[in-house]
Order: C-alpha cells, then structure tokens, then sequence
C-alpha cells in the first residue's frame, strides 16, 4: 500500500527522483570472501549489511568474491554494462579504461596512513573521482577503500636497504608501465604478471620478489617462498569503489543516500581492517617470524625517492595527457598538505 500510494504521488507530481525502484546489487570483486581476512571483502560484507538494513530490504546485495565473475578488469566492463552493479577495482585493472589512474602511483609520496585518508576524502578525491565519472560516462565513484596499505618489497635473494640491493633481482609488477619504471629507476629487473601467477612465479624462480601491502603479503602466504622482505612504503594503491550510473539514477533519493552512507563505511572498515592486520598476528607481527623483515632510515627512503619520482614524472609527462598533468600536480600538491598537517599533529 505504501509503495502504491507512493507511486501515486510520483505520478501526481511527475518527480521521478522519490521512487523506490530498489533492486539487487551485484557485487564482484577478486579477493577471498572472508570479512576478517582482507579489505576488500570487509569492506563489501559492511556494505551489503547496512545497504539491505537500512533500506528495509528493498535494495539487497550479492557479492561475489574470489574473482567468480570473472577478472578485476572484467568487473569494471561489467559494471559498466550493467551486467554486474558494483566492484572494487584496483589502479591496474581501472587503468586500462581510465589511465589517468596513474597518476596515483607517484613513488613515496605518503609519510602515513592518515595523510592518505586526507587526500583520497579530501579535494582530491572528489576531482578524481568527478574525473572518472566524466571519462567513463556509465559509473558513480563512491570511494577509495584501502587495499591493505603501504606497499612492501619482498624477494628471495637478499635484504635491500640500499638502490644497490635491487640490482639483479627480478620484481614482479602489476601491468603498469609505471610500475615498471619505478622498479627500473630502483635498479631491479620489472617483471610484469598478472596477480594468479605470482606465488607459482615465486615459488619456481621466474620472479625473485614481488611488491604489495603486508596484508596482501601475509594471507597470499609469500613469506613461504620469499626470504626478505623491505618495508619501503613506496606505493599506495587504493581500490575505486564504482556503481553502475544507470542502476544508481534509478533508485530513490533515500536509497541513494543509504548506498552513500554505506559507501562511507565499507571505506572505514577497509582501512580499519588494514591496520588490525599489519598490527596483528596475521600481518606484520606474524610476517617478522617467517620472513626476514628490514625497516628503511629516512635517509635510505629518500635515496630511493630521488632515484625513482623524476622516472615516474617523467613517464606521466612523455605517455599521458594534459589532464593527467593537473591532477599530478594537485595529488602532489594536497600529499605535501597532508604530510605536514600529520607532522603537526
């Protein structure tokens, strides 16, 4: 009855905007389908949770984990087909449809997690999520969620501590020519490949290293064929939490609003989840036991920074266009804003 005088009203008034459509939220994304076991799907189990609460069941949601529906990459089209409505897509996969995703990949920008959480809820944020909604026409970007934090290095070989270390070793990246360069201006060998084949890569001797979070590191049980491991805190890479465009126009005003609400929480629980781990037993407390593990002085972190941001820079100015340049120089601009605010906290 409610729904029917609802409609009534809409039709008395011709105001589309207050129907209640709902619908069914299907949900991919490539991690496993464990809350307390990584981000991603924590950050999706508190999305579906408070989506089909607080809309009384007239918006559910269905993830599907572990790569079900297909690749990250696969998921973005989906999304965008309507075929799927909604995923986290990391930097690589998102970067073949939007390459301006790159720019996020400058090398040591970050001095911690909060500065982070600044930049990608800040100004920043906002235009680059406005920037993809404007290139790819058929999302809504609700967020950045953390895929595990700060990413580290680990290899096979020896501990690196210095640019001399990384020479010789094999690392494994993303399909990033990015990547690539920041590992080749540290002196290693960049070895591309993609995510299902790295602990088989590692185990057999293709690659000698590879770079994620520790989180990443710790549930993909690298340390069992890794025997080092650098803590460089070089990349942060967060997923883009994007919904189809069409399916979210189609809900109501209230509807819209709980999916931001929901948004804003499966943002907090990535990060949330993120630090309990590298804090706990089943990160970088549990890692120390397994793996040899190295911390960088702030001098050795800054040699690395001097070797590997003009490669980066340089890469974005020769491959990417004048869009790509503005935001480079915004993310650099509100990084250095955030750093220093965390300092004077």
């Amino acid at each position: 009855m409610k729904t029917l005088i609802q409609g009534l009203a809409i039709a008395a008034t011709v105001s589309a905007t207050s129907a209640s459509a709902g619908g069914v939220i299907k949900f991919g994304h490539d991690n496993k389908t464990d809350p307390f076991e990584n981000p991603a799907h924590a950050c999706t189990a508190v999305f579906s949770n408070i989506v089909t609460a607080d809309t009384n069941g007239s918006v559910s949601v269905e993830v599907f984990g572990s790569n079900q529906l297909g690749s990250a990459a696969e998921h973005v089209q989906q999304v965008r087909d309507g075929i799927i409505q909604a995923t986290l897509t990391s930097t690589g996969a998102l970067a073949s449809y939007y390459p301006r995703i790159d720019v996020l990949n400058l090398p040591f920008a970050f001095n911690g997690n909060a500065s982070t959480y600044e930049v990608f809820d800040g100004d920043f944020g906002k235009e680059l999520a406005a920037d993809i909604e404007a290139e790819l026409g058929d999302v809504v970007v609700l967020g950045f969620p953390d895929t595990g934090g700060f990413f580290a290095v680990t290899n096979s070989k020896r501990p690196i501590a210095d640019l001399k270390d990384f020479e010789g070793i094999r690392i494994r990246t993303m399909t990033l020519p990015s990547h690539q360069k920041i590992m080749q201006s540290l002196g290693a060998e960049a070895y591309p490949l993609s995510w299902g084949e790295v602990y088989s890569g590692l185990q057999t001797g293709v690659i000698d290293g590879q770079m994620n979070p520790v989180p990443i590191i710790s549930f993909a049980n690298f340390a069992e064929v890794q025997k080092h491991m650098t803590l460089t805190n070089h990349l942060f890479s967060p997923y883009t939490f994007m919904i189809n465009r069409a399916f979210y126009e189609g809900l109501s005003d209230s509807e819209r609003a709980t999916i931001h609400t929901a948004a804003e929480n499966c943002v907090a629980a990535s990060r949330g989840l993120s630090r309990i781990i590298e804090a706990s037993d089943r990160g970088l407390a549990g890692l120390m036991d397994k793996i040899e593990v190295t911390a960088l002085s702030d001098e050795q972190r800054a040699a690395m920074a001097g070797a590997a941001q003009p490669a980066f820079e340089a890469h974005v100015a020769e491959n990417m266009d004048a869009r790509a340049g503005e935001l480079l120089a915004k993310f650099k601009s509100e990084v250095a804003a955030a750093n220093a605010a965390s300092y004077l906290d």
